[in-house]
């Protein structure tokens, strides 16, 4: 089973953008549907986006649509989330996940998750 790990995260100023990447310890990856999900203290987990095994689909969340870009490369075994105008309102932990079937908005359709980074922005 792929195992994942999530990097890139950090405290930004309001405007700013910052590039997450999820990357895979299995050369299974291209198997995979991936996810970026997100968790503020006291909130639920939160869809933000999800692309398919060969990045010809994807989907967003309506609250960062046209900022953020999911992105995959299947050679590195990586997914990368660019986040662009970021707001305080984007600040949480940030969770990159895998699944076979499809994409998905739906986190319990996930079995493979990361262990999260974290992303504040403040000004």
């Amino acid at each position: 089973q792929v195992q994942l790990a999530e990097s890139g995260g950090g405290l930004v100023h309001p405007g700013d953008s910052l590039r997450l990447v999820c990357t895979a310890s299995s050369g299974a990856f291209p198997s995979y549907h991936m996810g970026w999900f997100r968790q503020a203290p006291g909130n639920e987990r939160q869809f933000v986006a999800t692309i398919s095994w060969d990045g010809a689909v994807t989907d967003y969340a309506d609250s960062v649509k046209g900022r953020f870009t999911i992105s995959r490369d299947n050679v590195e075994n990586t997914v990368d989330l660019q986040m662009n105008n970021l707001t305080p309102e984007d600040t949480a932990v940030y969770f990159c996940a895998a699944r076979y079937f499809g994409t998905s908005r739906y986190s319990h359709e996930y079995h493979v998750w990361g262990q999260g980074t974290q992303v504040t922005v403040s000004s």
